[in-house]
């Protein structure tokens, strides 16, 4: 007798994810609310001095939306650790009375553990952002502050990735007593079901035999812009970096030439100052700009929300292109839910 399969189609599992994301997003509030008043109750007691952050692959770029959060709304200054100075060299830093801050959907690699470890034996106030709460990073923190996203099935995090921005959101906003902040997260599940309805096929036909793209962003959209690109290689093969709108002047504009596609992402606050002036400068260049810009007129506009609050807008940006991101895997011929290479948990050290 034949066992009956079912075959799923390329990227039905990061569709069902992404339809959780908003019901996550409201979920999270109550999830995060006694870790969060903890948290928060040593801050404010002791404020640290600077915050470390630890992460890996879309990790790394929800601890740089939270780097943003943190720099400009407490002025307190934020680095990324390497890893590899304790888990290679063995090399302790001084963070005591610090605030180390870990992100991770699985909280199962190597060296984010063991580098949490050794910020909490050093004194440091140890939280980690993580999907999974029974996780060994989960145990090696003093504080764990969970996704709530639940299980993700397809290799690509989606759902985790919104729900580790939202979970900065949300932890900045009572660190500050952002009532403003706050009500945008709770607009937030309403906003990302409508963010999943804005069409971006205006992009499919410049990406799908495309061989490389830039992408760019600025302040809180930075940090999309770098999951932009690192789902764009995971996903659908293709060649993607990321640059700030500024940044990107100092050199890496030299590699803009006819046809090549570049992808921007603006801010909604002040950061999106020269966005307009450097669009023009790409269109004189010939490069196939694609824009989501709302005060931007011209050919290659993505649509977006109507502009609320700058960082929520962000996370609103990230979830219109997931959505994109499947229709092109598919014009492209790759399966999002199983890129090649990949496995689900990816153990470094």
């Amino acid at each position: 007798m034949t066992a009956n399969v079912t075959m799923k189609a390329p990227g039905a599992d990061m569709a069902a994810e992404l339809r959780e994301a908003p019901a996550i997003v409201q979920m999270q509030a109550r999830e995060l609310a006694a870790s969060l008043a903890a948290l928060i109750a040593r801050l404010t007691a002791r404020p640290p001095n600077v915050v470390v952050t630890c992460a890996r692959g879309s990790s790394a770029h929800a601890a740089a939306f939270a780097k943003h959060l943190i720099e400009r709304n407490l002025g307190i200054p934020v680095a990324a650790a390497a890893p590899n100075v304790t888990t290679v060299y063995h090399r302790r830093l001084s963070l005591k009375d610090q605030l180390f801050l870990a992100i991770s959907q699985s909280g199962s690699s190597d060296d984010l553990i063991e580098t949490a470890a050794a910020a909490r034996a050093a004194g440091a106030v140890t939280a980690a952002i993580v999907n999974n709460t029974n996780s060994p990073l989960a145990n090696a923190c003093e504080l764990v502050l969970p996704m709530a996203a639940g299980p993700e099935r397809s290799i690509a995090a989606t759902k985790s990735f919104i729900a580790s921005l939202t979970a900065s959101l949300r932890l900045i906003a009572h660190w500050t007593g952002d009532t403003a902040m706050s009500a945008a997260c709770d607009r937030l599940p309403e906003r990302l079901m409508e963010a999943a309805q804005l069409d971006w096929r205006e992009a499919l036909a410049p990406l799908t035999a495309a061989t490389a793209l830039i992408a760019i962003g600025r302040g809180p959209t930075l940090a999309i812009a770098r999951e932009a690109a690192l789902k764009l290689k995971e996903t659908c093969a293709l060649h993607a970096e990321a640059f700030s709108s500024t940044e990107f002047r100092h050199g890496p504009i030299a590699l803009v030439s006819d046809g090549l596609p570049v992808l921007m992402l603006a801010p909604t606050d002040e950061s999106a100052f020269g966005f307009a002036d450097l669009a023009a400068d790409l269109y004189r260049a010939g490069a196939r700009v694609l824009i989501a810009d709302r005060g931007v007129a011209a050919s290659g506009r993505l649509p977006t929300l109507e502009p609320d609050q700058a960082d929520a807008d962000a996370v609103c940006l990230i979830r219109s292109f997931y959505g994109f991101l499947l229709q092109l895997a598919k014009a492209r011929g790759t399966d999002v839910d199983n890129p090649r290479h990949l496995q689900k948990v990816t153990r470094t050290r």
